[in-house]
């Protein structure tokens, strides 16, 4: 029966595409008992019947390849037969580290039917990420690139170590784990409740967190980002974003098969925009997500050279600044439609189907959600942090944080705080602020780094800009943006000049960036920028009198004054 509420829970957001206001008042979460998403959701309803020779997957570039639905649910049956032989369990833990290549998405699905809990991790991991992964995970088992071996060198010799590739000694090819049955059997029922996913958070401020998923939060969670990505029956859906972190989950797995869509992947050894967009056309994309950073390198391209199939385009991972979404609308007539969530949740904020955009605003707020704007003292305000009520809590939600000892934090009685503020409007919509430990005074006045970076990158000699208070012995503190430049900008004064000139005529007096310096900005390995290390940066230098020569202020232009 919970399959058939599942898919009750699907239609009713199919039947209701473009009407906001009656998903977010009727919608329910599907009530779930025993569930196991691969066994009665892909195979049950993907795998069988007329759609069961569709596209399930198409790779392009480093790895292309092709498989169907059908083929899909075989070739994982044959791994989860393989891993069983080799003792894998439920409830054991397999981190999955492997790129944008065809056994992911088996090894994801085999894990689910094993009822086992699979550990994503980025290929770009280094040896001592790796070592906490495999410490603080609880790591039984590894499946990895045969490139990557020599990474898990040291670490618990006790894994069992699979490779997809040329096998090292020690380790089982993968390929000979795809001799088994096409046909599984589980062992018995996987509740809803069980353990299936154990992300690392990307830790842009602190050692990173782990987050549990079930087998209900994400399968069922990611029906909310279905319906936020308008993805139907057929579609052609590529998400730009690499294995590991929760936004591959997203949108490169569940959302897309919950729809019954293709999963597009076109792997670059090199990000190129003009190449991307190549294959947009050639695979006949209808519905594109991509991160900000994405969108800036495409809006340096001449957008209207490509014409694509696209119906929906989409933006998620960090806020997206209205001169994207501008630029896109006039060059391609299509509007970039954002969404807000966390390895944490599902979509918890978006600009849904059919509703309007407010450039600036991440949208409003997701059926099944109910959010509020939080004080330190859990009082709702009109600005404050986003904070998702636990009286009816969520599919979506995480089970907790791990904790050393390997049990899991409650989540609290009244909300889950979600570390962003963010303001609300009387119509419904939300614009972010900031992280909570982003956001500064500046001479007694409240900066949002997001606002003022905005602003700096509608100048067309600025790519990215990260915005973070530099101390000063008159104000306290004062805005400095560290900038990175777009192609062919020069790091000179008369490039800082126009730039401040170009902030003077679009922020108030009190808003504006005093300081601006050009600099590689430091990024976490899933690409969102550690403004606490510019903070640490500029606090450092304060201490000790120093200023860099990239470094340029707005008392060193006569000509502003």
């Amino acid at each position: 029966m919970s399959g058939a509420a599942f898919k009750a829970a699907r239609d009713f957001l199919f039947a209701h595409g473009h009407d906001y206001p009656t998903v977010h008042r009727d919608f329910r979460w599907p009530v779930l008992d025993n569930f196991n998403w691969a066994l009665d959701w892909f195979d049950a309803e993907l795998a069988t019947g007329a759609g069961a020779n569709r596209e399930a997957l198409g790779i392009t570039g480093d790895g292309a390849a092709s498989r169907t639905f059908a083929e899909l649910s075989a070739s994982s049956n044959q791994l989860a037969n393989g891993l069983r032989a080799l003792g894998v369990k439920r409830g054991e833990r397999i981190l999955l580290m492997l790129g944008n290549v065809v056994p992911l998405w088996e090894t994801m699905l085999a894990a689910m039917k094993l009822g086992a809990v699979v550990i994503p991790a980025t290929t770009l991991l280094t040896a001592s990420d790796l070592k906490d992964r495999f410490e603080r995970g609880r790591v039984r088992h590894l499946i990895a690139n045969a490139g990557d071996a020599a990474k898990f060198d040291g670490l618990d010799a006790t894994v069992t170590r699979i490779a997809v590739g040329p096998a090292p000694a020690g380790w089982v090819a993968y390929d000979s784990l795809l001799t088994a049955s096409p046909r599984f059997q589980p062992d018995g029922p996987t509740r809803a409740g069980d353990p299936m996913l154990l992300y690392f958070t990307s830790g842009t401020t602190a050692k990173p967190k782990l987050v549990l998923h079930s087998h209900q939060s994400y399968p069922a969670g990611h029906l909310i980002t279905m319906y936020w990505l308008g993805a139907r029956p057929g579609d052609r859906h590529l998400n730009i974003s690499s294995p590991g972190w929760a936004k591959h989950a997203y949108s490169c797995f569940f959302a897309p098969w919950n729809a019954g869509a293709t999963v597009c992947i076109v792997n670059q050894p090199r990000f190129h925009a003009a190449a991307m967009l190549d294959a947009i056309v050639a695979n006949n994309v209808t519905t594109l997500c991509a991160p900000p950073t994405v969108w800036r390198m495409f809006i340096q391209e001449d957008l209207k050279a490509w014409q694509t199939s696209l119906r929906e385009v989409l933006s998620a991972g960090e806020p997206i600044n209205p001169e994207v979404i501008e630029q896109v609308e006039k060059l391609w007539g299509k509007t970039i439609r954002e969404g807000y969530g966390q390895t944490e949740t599902t979509i918890q904020v978006g600009c849904f189907p059919g509703e309007k955009v407010k450039p600036g605003s991440m949208g409003q707020e997701a059926p099944g959600y109910r959010i509020q704007l939080l004080d330190a003292a859990d009082k709702e305000t009109a600005e404050g942090e986003l904070g998702i009520l636990l009286d009816r809590p969520p599919t979506g939600l995480m089970q907790g944080y791990q904790q050393d000892d390997g049990s899991f934090a409650a989540l609290g009685r009244h909300a889950y705080r979600t570390g962003d503020v963010a303001m609300r409007d009387r119509d419904g919509y939300f614009t972010y602020v900031g992280r909570a430990d982003d956001v500064f005074k500046a001479s007694d006045y409240r900066i949002s780094p997001f606002e003022l970076e905005s602003a700096l990158i509608e100048h067309a000699a600025v790519a990215e800009a990260a915005v973070v208070p530099a101390p000063d012995t008159l104000r306290m503190a004062v805005p400095k943006a560290f900038l990175a430049l777009a192609p062919g900008a020069e790091p000179s004064r008369e490039t800082a000049l126009g730039i401040f000139q170009h902030i003077r005529q679009r922020l108030a007096p009190f808003k504006r960036v005093r300081r601006i310096e050009f600099y590689e900005l430091p990024k976490t390995i899933s690409g969102k920028i550690r403004r606490v290390e510019l903070r640490q940066i500029e606090e450092k230098r304060f201490a000790t009198g120093r200023r860099e020569p990239a470094e340029f202020r707005e008392e060193d232009f006569p000509e502003l004054t």
